[in-house]
């Protein structure tokens, strides 16, 4: 998978709330210059949106990466979500439907998942979790 586009990433920090609205503009931005179709987009923005508030709230903050991906004739969005967070004991625990450390609904991790063509989470409790989201055009 080779970047594409100017060929950098583009970084935003995830500290505050605040953070994850700049970072919906930059996966907007980002997927329309990768020629994403609207329900694409709107399913990467909905999902790096939860990943992002994963982020926050259970790795303490960290950063995304974002950038236009090819592979071959296709092109996509990545976006790498990076903490040094607690991490996660059981991913396969937390990618259950249900499961919830919070008082959310538990569909996070999952449904981000759903929402993607590629999903990649590795986790080391006391080091953090780095998950990272790909959408190819259609």
């Amino acid at each position: 998978m080779n970047s594409i586009g100017d060929g950098q990433s583009r970084t935003q920090p995830l500290r505050a709330d605040e953070d994850m609205v700049h970072l919906r503009k930059l996966v907007r931005e980002l997927s329309v210059e990768a020629g994403l179709g609207l329900v694409d987009q709107t399913k990467m923005i909905t999902a790096s949106s939860e990943i992002a508030r994963n982020t926050l709230k259970y790795g303490n903050g960290g950063q995304a990466s974002i950038s236009i991906v090819s592979n071959g004739a296709q092109h996509g969005i990545r976006v790498e979500f990076v903490d040094q967070g607690p991490g996660i004991p059981d991913l396969q625990l937390a990618l259950s439907d249900g499961y919830t450390t919070g008082n959310g609904l538990g569909l996070g991790l999952g449904g981000a998942k759903r929402l993607v063509d590629e999903f990649n989470i590795s986790s080391e409790v006391g080091k953090g979790t780095t998950v990272t989201i790909v959408k190819w055009k259609r």
